[in-house]
């Protein structure tokens, strides 16, 4: 069950994967805070390079799946927090708090995502959204204790090659 950033099926009609069709994706995506992107720049860097900030709700790169559900609601609640104590903070100038402040269009999308990515997995029979649910608490365990692969430097190369060791 994956979405894209406007809340539509991603790969609805598919059963089943070929392996080698799992392979090009997992090497073609990197995962991000609430999903995986595709967009090569980013994927090149290991998901440090995106040119949006992080504003996966507003890239078509973006994609979803039921297992990112707690984590975009908190990201909404966060989103949401941060608009009313910067409307209440009177400190700051107003081109600095606008800013700062999360988009309202920011906001209403990844509302409309919670909402289609609800809405689907309510069509669902109970015994599906059941399998689904546990699905998603796995993998949902699964992430939070994934460090990720150790990566090694490359050793920096050694611009006077004349200086002894």
């Amino acid at each position: 069950m994956q979405f894209n950033r406007h809340g539509e099926r991603v790969w609805g009609a598919v059963t089943s994967f070929l392996d080698a069709e799992r392979t090009r994706r997992a090497i073609g995506s990197v995962v991000v805070p609430f999903g995986t992107c595709s967009e090569p720049t980013n994927v090149a860097a290991g998901g440090g390079a995106c040119p949006l900030r992080f504003r996966c709700v507003g890239c078509d790169h973006f994609s979803t799946d039921v297992s990112y559900l707690p984590d975009l609601r908190a990201y909404l609640d966060d989103l949401l927090r941060t608009r009313e104590k910067l409307r209440a903070m009177t400190e700051a100038d107003d081109w600095a708090r606008a800013e700062a402040a999360p988009s309202e269009e920011e906001i209403r999308r990844v509302r409309r995502l919670i909402q289609r990515v609800t809405e689907d997995t309510d069509q669902l029979t109970d015994d599906e959204r059941d399998q689904i649910q546990q699905a998603a608490a796995i993998v949902r365990k699964t992430r939070q204790g994934f460090l990720g692969m150790p990566r090694i430097r490359q050793p920096l190369p050694d611009l006077r090659p004349e200086r002894p060791a």
